[in-house]
């Protein structure tokens, strides 16, 4: 039995540890589910295939990843994240070396979806981890904190892919990620660790004296995975409302991340290379909107996470607009125009994974979250096969327009949202 002296000190030594553990793993999960989008190019000339044979492959990876972040949110719920996240990025690693030495497009295809599915070990890991270390009144900053790391990670990206197309054409760009991505699985496996109580830690809400979230008096029981799906995530409304927003906000975070490399390529004459620059300043700006929107949801939105989403989403309208318009001859308005969308795109996306764990019981925090992003890579899928087809068929403008109609329907879901959390406030200073 731990002091009250012993529990003071080592807490935020383990919260600090489990954190960075799970940010630096999902980097690393992001570098080896990315590199293609930038690869594609090369790919395209090198193959002779099309941007639809390559949406073909992106479909098949979101429709994947899809479903395995919900089948393996259920699974995480109940499982060590430490092993979870780690062997989850030992076999993408593999996949992406299967990936560079294939040729056709339907090897392509298959080590994709298997690639997919493993990617969907890392969001749940993630997601229980930060439920469990992190309490209601500072989650947002630290979840904002934590998503990040899909910004670092992407914008990492098309610098490494350009490096390693470079140094030995576009199969190293699958085979170099792969690499680090073992060495990333190995830290995990030795740094992260489970729930507070597995190291005989209390409770976050009892470290912190902040009252449980939701049935406090059955957080220590485990729940069936039919219990944690039907009572927990598929009868909770709000969870749907949640995850419809995150199918159109994915159709806009896909349709910018998977092919505005192409577009620039295509339409402003970048090499590959140069298309770098723009396509990370989107991250960067991603990842500046993701700090920003989690403290602002904390401090002052106090915790409502609705709100926020809609303002920003309405907000992103203009520099999808004005990107959609201009004649992409100056590097330097390309850059803050996808500085811009990033802002305002990845706040949303990341508070709805944050709001969704809230929302269910802190048990069911994965499968709730990973419900959320199963729509999410409908979405993306969406962005994938889909929207190739009609772009080619109609060119870029209904590319963009697409992305503007998502903007404007994934506001809409998150009202719903806003009310019940406007609500609940009501409720709490009532009750004082």
């Amino acid at each position: 039995m731990l002091t009250d002296q012993e529990i003071k000190n080592r807490y935020p030594y383990w919260r600090v540890r489990v954190f960075y553990s799970i940010l630096v793993g999902y980097v690393f999960y992001y570098l080896t589910r990315k590199t293609i989008s930038f690869a594609i190019p090369t790919m395209m000339i090198d193959l002779g295939l099309s941007k639809s044979d390559f949406g073909i492959v992106l479909t098949a990876l979101s429709i994947s990843y899809g479903v395995s972040k919900f089948v393996n949110g259920v699974i995480g719920d109940r499982s060590n994240p430490r092993y979870f996240m780690a062997i989850g990025l030992f076999m993408t690693a593999l996949c992406n070396l299967c990936a560079g030495f294939s040729s056709s497009i339907l090897f392509f295809t298959i080590f994709w979806i298997l690639n997919g599915w493993f990617q969907g070990f890392g969001w749940p890991a993630s997601a229980r981890t930060l439920t469990h270390w992190f309490s209601r009144s500072e989650r947002g900053r630290w979840w904002g904190l934590f998503s990040t790391s899909q910004n670092i990670g992407a914008a990492i990206v098309p610098y490494l892919a350009g490096f390693a197309i470079q140094m030995g054409g576009w199969r190293m760009a699958f085979y170099l990620p792969a690499f680090l991505c073992i060495l990333a699985g190995i830290f995990v496996l030795n740094r992260l660790r489970d729930v507070p109580q597995s190291l005989g830690l209390p409770r976050i809400e009892d470290f912190r004296n902040e009252k449980d979230e939701l049935a406090p008096e059955s957080e220590e029981r485990v729940f069936s995975a039919k219990e944690i799906l039907f009572a927990h995530v598929l009868s909770n409304p709000i969870i749907w409302f949640l995850a419809l927003a995150n199918l159109f906000v994915y159709v806009v975070r896909a349709g910018i991340g998977d092919w505005s490399t192409t577009y620039l390529v295509q339409m402003g004459g970048y090499t590959s290379l140069e298309a770098a620059g723009p396509v990370s300043l989107f991250e960067i700006g991603g990842f500046l909107g993701m700090i920003g929107a989690g403290a602002a949801s904390d401090k002052i939105f106090k915790g409502n996470r609705g709100l926020i989403n809609v303002i920003m989403l309405m907000c992103i309208l203009v520099p999808i607009l004005i990107f959609s318009q201009v004649d992409h001859n100056n590097a330097y308005l390309d850059s803050a125009l996808m500085f811009l969308m990033g802002l305002f795109l990845y706040g949303p996306q990341m508070l709805i994974g944050c709001a969704a764990a809230e929302r269910a019981h802190k048990n069911a925090a994965a499968t709730a979250s990973g419900f959320a992003g199963t729509f999410a890579y409908v979405g993306a899928a969406l962005a994938g096969y889909p929207l190739m087809v009609l772009t080619d068929a109609m060119g870029w403008s209904a590319f963009f327009a697409t992305l503007l109609v998502a903007c404007v329907l994934g506001a809409l879901c998150f009202v719903p949202l806003v009310l019940v959390e406007s609500r609940s406030k009501q409720v709490l200073k009532a009750n004082g």
